[in-house]
């Protein structure tokens, strides 16, 4: 529009005065073009890379163990998103970036032209720091090595769902989980939660209720057992011992 009202002067004062007048009157109001009809803004998130966290390293975590959850928490261990799911039974360790990429990679190969989303339940924010050999004790942690995620025992690590037959997905997972270490089940959506290293089913959870000292201190224990096993927690009088360990009691 500003190079436009020198032109409209030349041509439209010099042959009427009061329809320059008006014109001139009309340049100096502000005149908005119409919206745009795309945004200069972004309405949706930035995709965030799972094997790197977003805010990089501050060089002051320290090396730290996974969670065991031993008290009567479940979360993590069950398929939310997916159909199919693949989850660490063994014991709790800690995976590198690398492990999990090639893992994801695998199972992108053995599914490949195929109907899927595959959902990653961990990240890889936990920074690991080494030293070169021979190095003097002293000056500090080290440099960044590789980042890494501390995963718990019964922790889900990948979900899959679409339009793939389930032995498929089974061989894909079984290939993954054979490029990281420790040992890995299949689970499906509706299998029951993992309390340490013991299913929580109907059968389970009267064993772990009718013993002595359980060692179950979570306030979501006892919505947990109704719902699996259809026993109120509630009449059931619980001794708790903080110090016992539940995979003890089977």
């Amino acid at each position: 529009m500003q190079s436009l009202r020198p032109l409209l002067r030349a041509a439209v004062a010099p042959q009427n005065p009061q329809i320059g007048l008006l014109c001139n009157q009309l340049l100096r109001t502000n005149i908005s073009s119409p919206p745009s009809q795309t945004r200069s803004f972004r309405t949706s998130s930035a995709s965030q890379n799972w094997l790197l966290p977003k805010k990089g390293d501050f060089g002051s975590v320290h090396k730290g163990r996974p969670r065991v959850h031993i008290g009567g928490a479940c979360r993590g261990t069950t398929v939310v998103w997916g159909d199919y799911g693949v989850r660490m039974v063994d014991y709790h360790r800690r995976l590198s970036a690398l492990q999990l990429k090639n893992a994801e990679e695998t199972i992108k190969r053995k599914l490949r032209g195929m109907k899927y989303r595959l959902y990653t339940r961990i990240a890889a924010n936990i920074p690991v720091y080494q030293k070169g050999n021979e190095v003097r004790m002293g000056t500090g942690k080290g440099s960044l090595s590789f980042w890494a995620s501390r995963v718990p025992v019964g922790r889900v690590i990948f979900e899959l769902k679409g339009e793939v037959h389930e032995e498929l997905v089974k061989d894909a997972f079984r290939v993954a989980c054979n490029k990281m270490p420790g040992k890995y089940e299949f689970t499906k959506k509706g299998d029951p939660p993992i309390l340490g290293i013991t299913k929580l089913t109907p059968e389970n959870i009267k064993k772990i209720l009718g013993k002595k000292h359980t060692g179950i201190t979570s306030p979501k224990f006892p919505t947990i057992a109704k719902e699996l096993a259809g026993v109120d927690v509630g009449k059931t009088p619980l001794q708790v011992s903080p110090k016992s360990r539940v995979e003890k009691v089977l």
